[in-house]
């Protein structure tokens, strides 16, 4: 499918700050760029660079003042995401070397803490897609989906305790629990088509298999119309935006996902 998504940042900045951003959709994984916009007013020179997980961030100091940031892009993406039932375990030796990062504890991701708990999980699943998928399921009928309800980010073992959060929250706690039985996990943000209430929105993968499949425990079945933003070990790491200071205030976030004709779409 063909989509359209824009999120627009309202900010207030009262004293002179520094912001890196990450705004840009990825380039590559199943979704091609067709057209991209970047804005900013009043304009000010940016640097863009590539982070330690192939995510695009852009640094600027923003003056005094109104502040304003417009992105918007058409990205052609799938109507569904990949699904493989018995999928097989990929034995820690046999990892590249850049997935091992993602078997760890992260800030936000304590999965030395959730052993016990995962294995109870997966008690009677085969190693790999399946018990995966029962995580997803777990975490899905255990905490609560509650949009709005996480101002700051919670780490996986608050989340467990309190019973209920974000779509970032949710995640997490899933990733933690598959880093506990030695399966890769990483944090996605992005753009779904057809989130209810709209908002940017998070998910994860799991790398069974010899590659990255989608899991969101906040949906019921494998919805495609995705559109990645970043990686990341935890929320750490996949911020839209880092403010440095106190004089930086985000007055208001717009964020729009629209299909498309797909007749319009252009090939190189």
């Amino acid at each position: 499918m063909k989509l359209r998504v824009s999120c627009n940042l309202d900010f207030q900045i009262v004293e002179a700050s520094v912001l890196i951003l990450m705004l840009r959709p990825f380039r590559g994984l199943q979704q091609w760029i067709n057209h991209e916009a970047y804005t900013i007013e009043p304009a000010i020179p940016i640097i863009e660079c590539t982070d330690n997980f192939g995510n695009s961030c852009q640094h600027l100091s923003a003056p005094v003042g109104d502040f304003l940031i417009h992105t918007s892009s058409e990205v052609m993406v799938n109507d569904n995401s990949d699904i493989a039932p018995g999928a097989y375990f990929v034995e820690i030796q046999y990892l590249p070397n850049e997935v091992l990062t993602f078997l760890l504890p992260s800030r936000y991701c304590e999965s030395d803490r959730f052993g016990d708990l995962a294995r109870d999980i997966i008690c009677d699943a085969q190693p790999g897609y399946d018990q995966v998928s029962k995580i997803n399921a777990w975490v899905r009928e255990s905490i609560q989906y509650l949009p709005g309800s996480s101002e700051f980010p919670l780490s996986a073992v608050e989340v467990h305790y309190r019973g209920y959060g974000v779509c970032r929250d949710l995640a997490q706690l899933a990733i933690a629990l598959c880093r506990s039985i030695s399966i890769p996990a990483r944090l996605v943000v992005g753009y779904l088509y057809n989130l209810q209430p709209m908002d940017l929105h998070a998910w994860f993968e799991a790398y069974i298999g010899n590659q990255w499949y989608t899991f969101d425990p906040t949906q019921f079945d494998s919805r495609g119309g995705r559109v990645i933003i970043a990686f990341g070990r935890d929320a750490a790491d996949v911020s839209i935006f880092h403010q440095f200071g106190a004089g930086c205030l985000l007055n208001n976030m717009d964020v729009r996902v629209d299909l498309l004709d797909n007749s319009s779409i252009t090939t190189l």
